[in-house]
């Protein structure tokens, strides 16, 4: 039998985890990075960055796009607090591809504005 946990539960896991995006002063940022974890573009979340958690999952305030950004192939994308420090990890794919964040095309071009028009994090059940 596999873990799981009643909402309730669930809701605080979610709003803790989000809730560390904000833990310093200032919002955190949403990188998107290379299999290398070269940097490739770098978003800015809102402050604060999600709402409450409702069933275990929580969503985002409005994100800044980078509109600058490095450039290169996005494979993953790391939440960090205003300190720099990762607060979660997830995969990023094109559009169909199955990944946590699916965009319209991976490859960026240097220069290039970056968005993300909604992002939610969801608890383990």
């Amino acid at each position: 039998m596999a873990v799981t946990h009643p909402t309730t539960v669930r809701d605080g896991i979610c709003n803790y985890v989000v809730d560390l995006i904000d833990a310093d002063v200032g919002a955190g940022t949403l990188e998107f990075q290379t299999a290398g974890s070269v940097e490739v573009a770098t978003l800015t979340f809102s402050d604060p960055a999600f709402g409450s958690s409702s069933s275990g999952t929580a969503t985002a305030s409005a994100i800044t796009a980078d509109s600058n950004a490095t450039g290169g192939t996005i494979t993953k994308a790391v939440a960090k607090d205003n300190s720099g420090d990762t607060v979660f990890t997830c995969s990023v794919t094109n559009t169909g591809g199955g990944g946590d964040i699916q965009m319209n095309s991976t490859v960026v071009s240097a220069g290039q504005e970056v968005s993300c028009s909604s992002l939610t994090y969801t608890a383990p059940s």
